[in-house]
């Protein structure tokens, strides 16, 4: 195959190069700032480990996804069928579930340990959200390694049929064959982004309610604490993450629409918000973690 780079494509590694390095970079303050008080205070609290998580995991994401657009200009018509980008396909797949069961776990994480219910149920899970957090953590790791084994292998039998289809005649079985290939892809990844979704949804849910009936309290008794701040501080996070969430997933839902249409400008946008994304939401996690954001405006 010859190296040839239009004008469009050229722009768009422009765009997304600049984007992956402001994330990767982002993503790399969080992570320095987390590991250096963990070694001043030789222990982490559940809230930095799922921070710290989160951060290398989105530089990774972010480093392959632009490594994975790099390659797909040098290979503009095997995107998804060349044997080189089958690995870097399953991959950028394993960090992009990964990152978004991650966030859904930090949300979870403000729910229960902010907001105060009195049910057993939520009390045991105050009680125990220390010791959670690592088996949510595995849990994560192991679903993302199911999505991408699904998508490794989907890639490979492209390739396959790809190989096997060379006539003219053939192009649209190959087609079709690529289709049925893709679709349980598509309903593993959606189903994943639609449970996550809905667990984002429920978590600020329960958070504004808590944080309602805190209120209702505290007026009554015409006092202030500091349960009231955290209420609020943790909602403004979390609704942060819900509008982000719920842009991603319209996007994420027309990615996989829209897969197959590589060139169109709709496909472009839905990317370079994906690109955007785990920049603009670590972003987010700086200015509502008061070491993290006293951090940067003093390095700034």
């Amino acid at each position: 195959e010859q190296f040839n780079v239009t004008s469009y494509d050229a722009t768009a590694v422009a765009i997304m190069t600049l984007q992956a390095f402001a994330g990767m970079w982002i993503n790399t303050f969080i992570v320095s700032v987390i590991c250096l008080a963990g070694v001043k205070k030789k222990v982490l609290n559940s809230n930095e480990k799922i921070l710290l998580v989160l951060g290398c995991s989105r530089f990774a994401y972010l480093f392959i996804s632009w490594l994975y657009a790099f390659l797909s200009i040098i290979y503009p018509h095997s995107l998804y069928v060349h044997p080189r980008l089958q690995l870097v396909v399953a991959i950028q797949s394993f960090f992009e579930c990964y990152n978004l069961w991650v966030s859904v776990c930090l949300c979870g994480f403000y729910c229960i340990k902010i907001a105060n219910f009195r049910n057993s149920f939520f009390i045991y899970l105050k009680v125990k959200i220390d010791r959670i957090v690592p088996c949510l953590l595995l849990v994560a790791v192991l679903f993302s390694l199911v999505i991408s084994i699904v998508a490794y292998d989907i890639t490979d039998k492209v390739h396959c049929n790809n190989h096997n289809s060379t006539g003219r005649g053939s192009f649209w079985k190959a087609s079709i064959k690529m289709d049925e290939h893709f679709f349980p892809s598509f309903f593993l990844t959606g189903f994943g982004y639609a449970f996550s979704f809905m667990a984002v949804i429920f978590s600020a849910l329960l958070l504004l309610f808590s944080l309602w009936r805190h209120k209702r309290n505290m007026q009554r008794n015409s006092m202030k604490d500091l349960s009231m701040d955290a209420h609020i501080r943790a909602m403004r996070s979390i609704l942060s993450f819900l509008v982000m969430y719920s842009i991603n997933f319209v996007s994420l839902i027309l990615k996989m629409v829209y897969a197959t249409q590589k060139g169109s400008s709709l496909m472009f946008l839905i990317v370079v918000f994906q690109y955007a994304f785990p920049g603009v939401h670590s972003l987010i996690l700086i200015f509502s973690n008061p070491k993290l954001e006293k951090t940067l405006l003093r390095i700034l």
